[in-house]
């Protein structure tokens, strides 16, 4: 999230195969290596037993420290930056506005999705804290550093908003408990609004009732995959892993039971295989829930399963987060749009005017997700360049400008308009 990193292997605006968008027959993940059993469940961390000692930067070092929920946290690199933690600046952008706090265990992530740098086939690889996630590094950090920095600031806090991310593995619902109630304790949910990126996985129908008598205000799931045999190859049985999109849902519709409308939402990778109007059906099916849709673009993470492959060309990008944007706030219905015969967006559903006015304010491109204090359509979770690199931006952390609007036009190769000059008097 920091744009001072070296970026290698860079993804263009198109496929290599000069295509506009990634077909499902060309997304297939590698199938994962058997991990040798010294190295299976953090063998190797929980062997050295070396303690931790404040802050962990990950740096592929096998001594990693022995760290655990909920005494330890996660954090992204745009977190840690913005709380004073690692030296750094972001590209265009002062400060991140949702502190994204994630689970960590010697043991890892249990689960083996395909596009995910925590993968569990990564074990032999790399320790679990050592992992790259959505594109950089998570530092490690004492829960209670971070709830003092946090409370210290009070209302000057930068952050809109607090994210628990879940994990799949065995103590991951108590914990996620554990870690609320130790921000909750300091930091009124008035303060700073509280989500939870949930796993599905391991959860019951009370735990959903639990977060949310504990003040938590948004309730996400990622389903990630657009469609249930897209799930499967990218989460379930096609990768060894124990999700499926039946649990996935059963958790989602209690969210949607227990919050209430526009308290819950899923999140969408878009280019892993399905097509545009996949995408958006799914988009228009949370919307008549009463749900929202928070939209990643496909990017490559190194080490997963599927970092041989495309990162989402911009064309389908593009069109896919208008086409969103339309259905989730300006009441635009899938049916009304038109799709070609591969599923691509060819008709928006609403007069061209009316469309270049949704471009020409640029929300529509921005990172979607939990909204901050700003506006609804705009989202405190802003993940700087956390599905791109600086310099090719997919998801928009801050207001495009000008500059950035006529390449967003070139992208969705719709020119601007060109003004009629007034008549003479």
């Amino acid at each position: 999230m920091t744009c001072l990193k070296p970026e290698s292997a860079q993804p263009s605006d198109r496929r290599p195969d000069g295509g506009d968008f990634n077909p499902f027959a060309a997304m297939e993940p590698r199938v994962p290596e058997a991990t040798p059993a010294p190295a299976r469940n953090g063998a190797r961390v929980k062997a050295n037993g070396v303690a931790p000692q404040g802050v962990y930067l990950p740096n592929d070092n096998i001594l990693t420290p022995q760290m655990r929920s909920p005494e330890y946290v996660q954090l992204s690199t745009a977190a840690a930056m913005t709380l004073g933690l690692m030296p750094g600046r972001m590209h265009r952008c002062a400060c991140t506005r949702c502190l994204n706090l994630l689970l960590t265990y010697p043991e890892g992530c249990r689960a083996n999705c395909a596009y995910c740098g925590l993968a569990r086939h990564r074990e032999a690889e790399r320790d679990y804290a050592d992992r790259n996630f959505i594109r950089v590094d998570w530092p490690a950090v004492p829960m209670e550093q971070v709830v003092d920095i946090v409370a210290r600031d009070g209302e000057a806090t930068p952050f809109h908003r607090m994210c628990i991310s879940m994990i799949t593995h065995p103590r991951t619902d108590r914990d996620t408990v554990a870690v609320l109630k130790a921000w909750t304790a300091r930091i009124p949910p008035e303060r700073v609004a509280i989500s939870i990126l949930s796993n599905p996985t391991t959860m019951s129908r009370d735990d959903v009732k639990e977060l949310h008598g504990l003040g938590v205000d948004i309730f996400t799931v990622a389903l990630d995959a657009a469609t249930p045999e897209l799930f499967d190859r990218t989460r379930g049985k096609g990768v060894q892993s124990p999700h499926t999109w039946a649990k996935y849902w059963e958790i989602l519709d209690d969210a949607r039971d227990i919050f209430g409308p526009k308290k819950f939402g899923a999140h969408i990778i878009v280019g892993m295989g399905e097509t545009e109007h996949q995408a958006l059906t799914l988009v228009q099916r949370l919307v008549d829930l009463g749900g929202h849709s928070h939209m990643f673009c496909f990017f490559p993470e190194k080490g997963s399963l599927m970092d041989h492959l495309p990162a989402t060309p911009r064309d389908q990008w593009r069109r896919v987060q208008l086409a969103r944007y339309l259905i989730d706030y300006c009441g635009v219905r899938v049916t009304q749009m038109g799709f070609d015969e591969n599923g691509r967006v060819t008709d928006f559903g609403l007069p061209a005017g009316e469309v270049d006015a949704v471009i020409d304010s640029g929300i529509a491109f921005r990172t979607s997700g939990c909204p901050g204090k700003f506006a609804d359509d705009i989202s405190a979770c802003d993940r700087p360049y956390g599905d791109s690199p600086p310099s090719n931006i997919a998801s928009y952390p801050f207001q495009p400008n000008k500059t950035d609007l006529r390449k967003i036009r070139r992208q969705l190769r719709r020119p601007k308009p060109a003004k009629i000059a007034a008549p003479a008097p």
